[in-house]
């Protein structure tokens, strides 16, 4: 009988069953749209992205397309695996971008608007596109945190780069912002073309989701949260 050493080094462990069980292990959710980048060791993206190409190419063999004699699918497998793990869910994989953070030396107490930032996330029932653009309004305080103008882009960029539904989505961008600059009150709106309408379905192609996230003096102060939505609409 082969021993389990001899098992491994025929069957080797898949990659995505190793990390699953890290994460099972430490206690943590990893749902479409959770970041998983602390449960991934170096080198294992690539075995990843691996594993995944083989995947697919064995869908679309079952989709009865030949990827071995058809030139425009021989690489579609690996393209895909690229596609998801390094552009369009890269928000799973990769560890938030570095944000470089500023005290409020002057004591900033003014709204300030962010956007319209364009975005781009999938639909989690079907990953389909979602596309459209995000608003952001701050308002800081004496102790809150300043961050650069392009890193609002790219936090926005790392959370919606995750199959998910728009209205967790906005929640998450908001909770991440809140906890890095600790302002009296933000404000997150979202507007967005979802390609499960457009593309199947109904294939209603005039139809958006508007949805918001307030924090702080925008929830509390209706006179802001007023001053706010008329400034994005101009």
């Amino acid at each position: 009988m082969p021993t389990d050493s001899h098992y491994q080094a025929v069957s080797p462990i898949p990659v995505s069953q190793r990390i699953r069980e890290r994460i099972v292990k430490a206690k943590v959710r990893y749902h479409a749209n959770d970041n998983i980048a602390d449960f991934i060791e170096p080198g294992e993206l690539d075995q990843l992205l691996a594993e995944v190409e083989g995947k697919l190419r064995e869908v679309l063999e079952s989709l009865v397309i030949d990827t071995a004699s058809d030139h425009n699918t021989l690489d579609t497998g690996r393209r895909v695996a690229k596609m998801y793990l390094n552009e369009i869910f890269k928000g799973r994989y990769l560890p938030m971008p570095p944000v470089t953070e500023f005290p409020n030396a002057s004591h900033l107490n003014e709204l300030m608007i962010i956007g319209p930032i364009t975005v781009r996330s999938a639909c989690s029932h079907h990953l389909c596109p979602i596309i459209g653009k995000v608003w952001i309004g701050v308002m800081p305080n004496e102790h809150s945190n300043l961050i650069g103008l392009s890193k609002y882009a790219r936090i926005a960029d790392w959370i919606m780069s995750r199959p998910q539904i728009q209205e967790e989505a906005v929640v998450q961008l908001a909770d991440t912002l809140q906890e890095k600059m600790q302002p009296d009150g933000l404000a997150v709106v979202m507007e967005a073309d979802h390609f499960c309408m457009h593309w199947r379905g109904v294939k209603d192609m005039d139809s958006k989701m508007i949805n918001s996230v307030m924090h702080g003096s925008f929830l509390k102060d209706p006179n802001l949260r007023r001053e706010f939505l008329s400034l994005i609409k101009k």
